[in-house]
């Protein structure tokens, strides 16, 4: 195998337009592409620089809104965006210490669930 990363991951949503707005209005991402591609939108975002980036995606019938779980997203300052989040009107749970680090949870407008940890559980 020469798998070298994780390249793209699809995150199922209902509505693009209100996606796009979530994650780079509130979670402050980039749009990497929007463009019509046939009978269909690639809305494609990442935080800025990133190696991964996701497709927000309402083309694929056999993944509904909100069935992505445990989206891990690593924030630099977890207090800090948690408190900005809850300004954004998220409902953000946390952030807690737990065994295995520090880290919130919240989801996306379709209830796609997201996780927000510190990068050294700080």
């Amino acid at each position: 195998m020469n798998i070298t990363h994780v390249r793209l991951l699809t995150v199922p949503v209902s509505d693009q337009d209100t996606a796009k707005a979530f994650y780079t209005g509130v979670l402050g991402m980039e749009v990497l592409a929007d463009r019509e591609m046939g009978p269909m939108r690639w809305l494609q975002v990442a935080p800025k620089g990133a190696a991964t980036s996701m497709v927000l995606a309402n083309h694929l019938p056999d993944m509904a809104p909100g069935g992505v779980q445990g989206l891990i997203l690593e924030s630099a300052d977890l207090d800090a965006d948690c408190e900005r989040l809850r300004q954004a009107g998220v409902d953000v749970q946390g952030p807690q210490d737990l065994p295995w680090g520090r880290q919130a949870t919240f989801g996306d407008p379709d209830g796609n669930g997201i996780v927000l940890s510190a990068p050294d559980g700080r």
